[in-house]
């Protein structure tokens, strides 16, 4: 087939959210692995679909995100990836950045922040019993845990949550507001950063921001100010808002799969596996991560992309391969050898990995124990989801629990 024969497919196709990847991903999987799309802003570009064909553009060989700055590059929102942003940075850039962080997220660091995080989900779950039903999973665990936890990290006030969420929630979004309004949240919560940035240098501190703020300080070779600005801000945002989106998704699908959600009460050891098994199926967007461009000719599933051309890869199509997972459309809590992409692959592999997991075993786990009779407090197909946001996520998960009411 010539590029000339090809279809170029819409994408998204649907506005709609759910824990499912965007409709068009699993047919081109079925049909089409490597597609030409068409997605709401820039160019057409490639569209990869197969387990081992988003492993190796994720891998990074013959692909760059540094490559896509100032270009008219496939993406959802119309605003172009920014300069000092490490989401689109290659090595050795990416690296020297990443590097500066990397140990405060090792499995061991991770570890030793259990008790904490055990004691905000128990002081959570506390409220939530005092308060009685019907309670609400995204507000009152899912958000307030990981932001919690963050903002300890980071050393950011936590009262300050409201601000620098509703600013996160204006820039992430995929549509409802203007390039300048886009732009002006970014500036605000960036500012934002920067005073935080200041009041580290008038005044030291030994959370990670003022970690960061004297190691760009002690050698600026290693960080530039911008670049120490935008690594606060991804880690900030991405600390919450996936962690959150993903929690109160899993307890969705828990619902909608009553046998599984059986099982981890039977279970609760299986409480690990099934968030792998959850990351694996439930997609964090609608499937697809950023576009890079090839650095040389490619061959994927028989089709050549050439220097030159962009690629985007979807973990959430990829995750569903049925040569890698059998019966993938199924949630299985059992299920072993989940090796998935929920987290990304390769350089730009998820830096808070092992928080994200840890707190999502505990909120989780903690959850069910503390309320085996935990339900749905309306009807499964009336349960809000967020309206476009680049993150899919619910708006509220209302839950009861208790004695049946007659």
């Amino acid at each position: 087939m010539t590029d000339a024969e090809r279809v170029i497919h819409r994408f998204p196709s649907t506005e709609q959210q759910s824990l499912s990847p965007d409709p068009v991903l699993l047919e081109l999987l079925a049909h089409e692995p490597v597609a030409k799309v068409q997605l709401p802003h820039g160019e057409p570009c490639w569209m990869v679909t197969r387990y081992d064909d988003v492993r190796h553009v994720l891998g990074g060989a013959g692909f760059s995100r540094n490559a896509t700055l100032h270009v008219d590059i496939a993406r959802t929102t119309e605003m172009l990836p920014l300069d000092d942003s490490i989401l689109a940075m290659d090595p050795p850039n990416h690296t020297r950045i990443r590097r500066l962080v990397s140990m405060a997220f090792t499995a061991r660091r991770v570890a030793e922040l259990r008790p904490r995080i055990q004691e905000v989900v128990d002081g959570l779950l506390d409220d939530i019993e005092r308060k009685g039903p019907p309670a609400d999973i995204v507000e009152d665990l899912a958000l307030p845990l990981p932001i919690t936890i963050i903002t300890d990290l980071l050393g950011i006030p936590y009262e300050d949550r409201e601000r620098f969420r509703a600013w996160a929630d204006t820039f992430m979004t995929t549509r409802g507001f203007s390039v300048e309004e886009l732009i002006d949240a970014h500036v605000a919560i960036t500012g934002y950063l920067a005073e935080l940035i200041a009041q580290r240098r008038a005044e030291p501190t030994d959370d990670l921001l003022g970690g960061l703020v004297a190691a760009r300080d002690e050698d600026g070779d290693r960080m530039t100010e911008g670049e120490l600005v935008s690594l606060a801000l991804a880690l900030l945002v991405a600390g919450y808002e996936t962690t959150a989106s993903q929690l109160s998704k899993f307890v969705l699908a828990l619902f909608r799969n009553p046998d599984q959600l059986a099982l981890l009460r039977a279970q609760p050891d299986l409480v690990p596996n099934a968030i792998e098994e959850m990351m694996r199926l439930i997609t964090l967007s609608s499937g697809t991560g950023l576009a890079q461009i090839a650095t040389e000719d490619v061959e994927l599933s028989g089709v050549t992309i050439r220097a030159g051309e962009s690629v985007l890869a979807s973990p959430g199509a990829a995750n569903r391969d049925p040569g890698v997972f059998p019966n993938p459309n199924r949630l299985d809590v059992t299920r072993e050898g989940i090796v998935h992409f929920g987290f990304g692959h390769g350089a730009h592999f998820c830096i808070g990995a092992h928080l994200a997991r840890l707190e999502m075993q505990v909120a989780l786990g903690s959850l069910l124990a503390r309320f085996p009779d935990l339900r749905l407090a309306v009807p499964v197909d009336e349960v809000p989801w967020k309206d476009g946001s680049a993150v899919w996520g619910l708006e509220h998960l209302p839950v009861s629990f208790g004695p049946v009411a007659f």
